[in-house]
């Protein structure tokens, strides 16, 4: 996943590979701390506390010079780990808001697509239902009194010749899932529909009837 974001007239790229490699980076940080604070627990000390003893002189029962080093080295990668930290945060807030603009654009886009395709003009309905059965398939799959179809499985307005071409693919289809498309209210609605027995009378339970064109 790749994003770019505008940042002072300039393109800054922030991909998830980039966030997981900062995120290694941390851990090989964690993990050298770690490695420096085994040396210090070998030799008994932590990070604070003498290195000399009382009358000044380095301390004989521990290794000085590595103690030092590795609280010295510590410290610098305790700094790392909080300036990686902060890359890790930074780049995580962009790729979000990168996420978000993009899911932005997508639904503005979906929207302008569902606007223009409600501004297409309507094909013209070739049937019409007129009673549709409680229980019934047609019932269950959401047809209504009323609705005018511009689509049942196969025919459409530019091939409907009369109710057989219907009667037709309900015969071929018992069973299988139409996909039917009707006006209604003046807007486009698409539902499935199987014809299958049920306890009326045909494989729908409606009735449709031809409207004259």
């Amino acid at each position: 996943m790749k994003m770019t974001e505008e940042n002072n007239d300039e393109n800054v790229t922030i991909t998830m590979e980039d966030v997981q490699n900062l995120i290694k980076k941390k851990d090989q940080i964690e993990e050298q701390i770690k490695a420096y604070y085994d040396v210090l627990k070998d030799q008994c000390v932590g990070m604070e506390g003498p290195l000399v003893d009382a009358e000044g002189f380095p301390r004989a029962d521990v290794n000085v010079h590595q103690i030092r080093t590795a609280r010295h080295s510590i410290h610098c990668r305790q700094n790392d780990h909080k300036a990686i930290m902060v890359e890790i945060e930074e780049a995580l807030h962009r790729l979000h808001a990168l996420e978000r603009a993009k899911r932005g654009r997508d639904q503005a886009g979906s929207q302008t697509e569902s606007t223009m395709e409600q501004e297409l003009p309507l094909p013209s309905p070739f049937a019409r239902v007129d009673a549709v059965s409680q229980g019934s398939p047609a019932c269950q799959a959401g047809l209504r009194v009323g609705d005018e179809i511009i689509s049942f499985g196969s025919v459409n307005t530019e091939n409907f010749q009369n109710l057989q071409n219907i009667a037709s693919v309900v015969q071929h289809s018992v069973g299988k899932l139409l996909s039917v498309t009707v006006i209604r209210t003046g807007q486009k609605t698409q539902m499935g529909l199987t014809p299958q027995q049920w306890s009326g009378r045909g494989f729908l339970g409606c009735n449709i009837v031809p409207i004259q064109r």
